[in-house]
């Protein structure tokens, strides 16, 4: 979880671009963008691989 926050701190800081981290890290810009979704709305503990489907749940229970 601290590896994922630190690839979105990066790109949000410029150290990074988004085309960089997702060629980097081998990440879909989809799989990018749900961590920086997850990580604003749950925190850290939203980037736990355990986690995601059970937020993702949520959230999509929420727009329903």
């Amino acid at each position: 979880m601290r590896r994922k926050a630190q690839v979105v701190a990066a790109v949000r800081n410029g150290v990074l671009s988004l085309n960089e981290a997702c060629e980097r890290y081998q990440l879909s810009e989809e799989e990018f963008k749900s961590w920086t979704n997850l990580l604003d709305q749950h925190g850290m503990h939203g980037l736990r691989a355990t986690r995601i489907q059970e937020y993702r749940s949520r959230d999509l229970q929420e727009t329903d």
